[in-house]
């Protein structure tokens, strides 16, 4: 990743006691009419981008997940040339279909130096309550990934952490909440890619969006 790629993704750096910390470099992507809310842990390394937007790791397979579940075609979020994710169709999408998109850390250290969430030292969570405040019509939270779940139920106070492809319903800010876990998208996890779009379509349509 290049110097103006850094800048534009407003990656923001500085040193701790503890190693960098990195400030988010995407603003939340919160459509008006958004009913459902995905959250995962924080993006991965500048050099892993392919896109200035949510899951930009062409190796990671959360846009292949999402054409196999809406339009039964894993390329159908990539772009012409086969190496990267066609940014514009997918924002074009979320909007159309009211999904926001957000990480569960505004401010990480990497202790490996890599995207693994194993490795993630959170800094700073999202503040949940201004989020959702920004976004009226969200009843439903998925978290992608175990970092993502534990944090967000860490934040509910939520001690029964649901297992993947399960969910938990709650009261936040005097809202009702389904909490829904979904396995990664990353293909360090360990199932294959049409099991983890049965999950996710399982979930779309549960909360309507199917």
């Amino acid at each position: 990743m290049n110097e103006n790629r850094e800048l534009k993704n407003g990656l923001n750096q500085m040193e701790n006691g503890r190693g960098t910390v990195e400030h988010h470099p995407l603003k939340p992507f919160l459509p008006a009419n958004a009913g459902i809310l995905m959250l995962g842990s924080f993006p991965p390394p500048p050099e892993r981008w392919t896109m200035n937007f949510y899951y930009p790791n062409f190796q990671n397979d959360m846009w292949r997940i999402f054409g196999i579940v809406f339009f039964n075609d894993r390329e159908y979020f990539v772009a012409t040339g086969g190496k990267s994710f066609d940014e514009e169709r997918i924002k074009r999408f979320l909007t159309s279909k009211g999904i926001a998109l957000y990480d569960t850390a505004t401010a990480i250290i990497r202790q490996k130096g890599n995207a693994s969430d194993r490795f993630l030292d959170i800094v700073k969570p999202l503040d949940l309550q201004e989020l959702l405040e920004q976004i009226p019509g969200c009843s439903n939270v998925v978290t992608t990934g175990q970092k993502s779940t534990e944090t967000l139920m860490d934040m509910l106070g939520i001690k029964q952490i649901p297992p993947p492809g399960g969910y938990v319903d709650t009261n936040f800010i005097s809202r009702k909440l389904r909490c829904y876990r979904m396995p990664s998208s990353s293909r360090a996890y360990p199932r294959s890619l049409a099991d983890k779009a049965e999950d996710y379509k399982k979930m779309f349509t549960a909360a309507g969006f199917l």
